[in-house]
């Protein structure tokens, strides 16, 4: 069976090198491509974070990523952060309180 055209490996089944864009700060071009694909990768982000050493990966990288995504993934991130581990956003507090900022208290009523 043979194909023209290579097939698109769907975003979920892709590996994504959190590691690598946590090291960077930076997400690679063409990595988001729909709504729908901004919000698995910040669902998977959230995964990621709180699956590793909270020491393996800078706040500031992990800030600089989520500065390139919609300001509603942002939230989201947070969000999903906090319903999946509600300990664990007070490590994540500098960042919560600094992009929060930035957003109408409207948002959270």
């Amino acid at each position: 069976m043979s194909n023209s055209q290579p097939a698109t490996v769907p975003f979920a089944a892709q590996a994504v090198p959190f590691q690598e864009m946590l090291a960077t700060g930076k997400i690679p071009d063409g990595l988001i491509t729909s709504p729908y694909v901004a919000e698995q990768f910040v669902e998977r982000l959230v995964h990621y974070v709180l699956s590793v050493p909270a020491g393996s990966y800078s706040i500031a990288n992990l800030g600089k990523l989520l500065e390139q995504v919609d300001p509603r993934q942002q939230v989201f991130f947070f969000k999903r952060l906090k319903e999946t581990s509600p300990d664990g956003l007070t490590h994540f507090a500098p960042l919560y309180y600094g992009f929060m900022s930035e957003f109408s208290e409207l948002l959270f009523t």
